[in-house]
Formats: structure tokens, sequence, C-alpha cells
């Protein structure tokens, strides 16, 4: 059941807009400033053409990939520590298989699509604390 009672809570409904997209080959030391003065716990990596596939940039990826390697942020591009290629929802999905598909997919969040491009984000942590669900 829903907090309304009687209409699903699509993943539209609770998604963060704020998408922040950064080229693949900034150093990660600009992608971690990038993500400070923004504010926000991932990046986007755009595709490099339409066959490509979209990329995404956590905090655990700074920490795997450079910091438990001992390599230097500035010799470290982006695309060698991302994830790609990345778990998409739809815009239109209920947020039980939302939730149901990140969870299972190990992920903490995932961009949200509406006809083939990113609208929004949503995170596990969002659905609970961000939104009135509970």
């Amino acid at each position: 059941m829903t907090p309304a009672g009687n209409s699903i809570i699509r993943a539209k409904d609770v998604m963060q807009k704020k998408l922040v997209i950064i080229d693949g080959m900034m150093t990660v030391r600009d992608a971690a400033a990038k993500m400070r003065s923004e504010k926000t716990p991932c990046l986007l990596v755009e595709k490099r053409n339409d066959d490509d596939a979209w990329g995404i940039v956590v905090v655990q990826d700074f920490v795997k990939g450079v910091i438990l390697e001992g390599r230097s942020p500035s010799d470290v591009n982006v695309y060698e520590i991302m994830s790609k290629p990345i778990i998409t929802v739809p815009a239109d999905m209920d947020i039980r298989y939302v939730a149901r598909l990140i969870y299972r997919a190990g992920i903490r969040r995932a961009p949200v699509e509406d006809r083939g491009e990113l609208i929004g984000m949503v995170s596990l942590t969002s659905l609970i604390l961000d939104n009135e669900l509970f």
C-alpha cells in the first residue's frame, strides 16, 4: 500500500532531479572537487558516442581505485575507476520494484530514465530519508 493509500508511487515521484555529468577523461582530483562543490555523492560519466554506455563514479570508487592502490588523484582519470555500464530505472517504475532492483543489484543508487534520457537519480537512502513513505 502507498502512503496515500490509492496511488502508485513511481521513480519519477521520488527521484532527485539534479544530475552532475562529467567527462571520463577528468582527473580523479578534479572529479572529487566537482563532487564537493556540487554536494553530490556521485557523478555520471557521459557517453563518448551514441553506441557507448553511461558510467558512474562514487566515493567508494575513489577509495578502492586511488587511495587503497596508493595512486595519485592527479594521475588517475575517472574512466579508470568508474563503473560502466550503469543500471537505470524507468521513470514510471513502481518504487517497490525500484527498491528491489537496487537492493538486489547491490548498488545504492540508479539514474532514472525517460524515453532514453536520464532525468534524475533515485537512491535507497533518498527513498527512506527524503520521502514520507513510512
